[in-house]
C-alpha cells in the first residue's frame, strides 16, 4: 500500500505535464483527461520498479496513447462542417488554480494547435514530443516501431510546416491594443477601421460544432472577413470580455457560466493575421468549471 500511495503522489506531481502534452497532441481538454487517465490505468498494471524515469515513461505512454486517439479521430472527421478548432484554454483572472496555470504554461498557441492540426498523426508526435517537450527521438520511435532516423525526418517536415506559418507577435500588450481596436471597430460597425486592423490576407475559421447549418469554410481577405464580422457584430460585440486564450490575448463572449463563443487572435505584425472562432458549445463546456 505504501508503494502504490507513492506512486499515486509521483503521477499526481506528473499530471500538469501529462496533461499539457495530451492537450497538444489532442487540441481538447476532455480526450487530453481520458488519455492522462489511461496512462495511470497503464502505469498501475505495471511493474514500477523497473522504471528509471517515471515521468519520461508516463510522458512515451501519453504520447502513444494520444497517437493512437489522434488516428481514430481522423477517420471520424472527414466530413466535419466548417473549420475543426481546438477547445480553447481561457484565462480571465489570477483565481486559476496551480493546474490550470501549470497546463497554461506549458500549453502550445491556438495558431499553433491549427497548423498542427494540418500534420499527420505520426508528423505531429514527432514534433511535439520533441520539439515541445525534448523528447529524445530514440524515445518516440519506440513508440511509433520506426527508427530514429524516419522520426527525425517526421519531425523535420512537420517543423517546416509550422516555420512557414504566420509567427506570432509575443507582446501581449501589444496583442491586447491590437484586439481592442477590433472589437471597438466591430462595435461601432466601421467597416474602414476594421480593415485598418486586418492583414489583407486574414484568415477568418469558425468552429460552429458538427450540426451547424451555418458551418461554412475558412473565409480569406479583409474585405470579406470585415463584411462578415460586421454582419453578425451588432448583435454579439458589446457581449466580448477580454481574456487569454491559450496564453494570448482573445475574447470571450458571454461568461464563463454561459458562454456563447471564444475567438482566438493571431496578431502578426500589429494586425490580425488570423481569427479562430469556437462556439461549439462542446468545446466550451469546460469553462463552465472553475478550476
Amino acid at each position: 500500500m505504501a508503494e502504490q500511495d507513492w506512486l499515486a503522489g509521483q503521477f499526481e506531481q506528473s499530471r500538469p505535464h501529462l496533461q499539457a502534452v495530451a492537450y497538444s497532441m489532442l487540441g481538447t481538454i476532455s480526450e487530453a483527461q481520458d488519455a492522462v487517465q489511461e496512462a495511470w490505468l497503464r502505469l498501475d498494471r505495471s511493474e514500477p520498479g523497473g522504471i528509471g524515469d517515471l515521468r519520461g515513461w508516463l510522458t512515451t505512454v501519453v504520447g502513444r496513447i494520444s497517437l493512437d486517439m489522434l488516428r481514430a479521430r481522423k477517420a471520424r472527421r472527414e466530413n466535419y462542417p466548417g473549420s475543426w478548432l481546438p477547445e480553447p484554454l481561457v484565462e480571465d483572472s489570477a483565481e486559476d488554480g496551480p493546474e490550470h496555470q501549470a497546463v497554461l504554461a506549458d500549453s502550445i498557441g491556438l495558431a499553433l494547435l491549427v497548423v498542427l492540426d494540418t500534420l499527420s498523426p505520426a508528423e505531429r508526435l514527432s514534433f511535439v514530443l520533441h520539439d515541445v517537450f525534448a523528447v529524445p527521438f530514440d524515445d518516440i520511435a519506440q513508440i511509433m516501431d520506426r527508427t530514429p532516423e524516419s522520426v527525425r525526418q517526421l519531425a523535420s517536415r512537420a517543423r517546416r510546416r509550422v516555420q512557414a506559418a504566420p509567427q506570432p507577435d509575443r507582446d501581449v500588450a501589444l496583442q491586447r491594443r491590437v484586439v481592442d481596436a477590433f472589437l471597438a471597430a466591430a462595435r461601432g460597425g466601421d467597416f474602414e477601421a476594421l480593415l485598418q486592423v486586418l492583414d489583407p490576407d486574414v484568415v477568418f475559421r469558425m468552429d460552429l460544432g458538427p450540426a451547424s447549418p451555418l458551418a461554412h469554410p475558412p473565409l480569406a481577405g479583409a474585405g470579406p472577413v470585415a463584411r462578415q464580422v460586421l454582419a453578425t457584430a451588432p448583435r454579439f460585440a458589446h457581449l466580448a470580455q477580454p481574456v487569454l486564450v491559450n496564453g494570448q490575448a482573445g475574447a470571450l463572449f458571454g461568461t464563463r457560466d454561459e458562454p456563447i463563443a471564444v475567438i482566438g487572435f493571431t496578431i502578426v505584425g500589429g494586425r490580425v493575421a488570423a481569427l479562430n472562432l469556437i462556439a461549439d458549445q462542446d468545446k466550451l463546456r469546460h469553462l463552465t468549471i472553475q478550476p
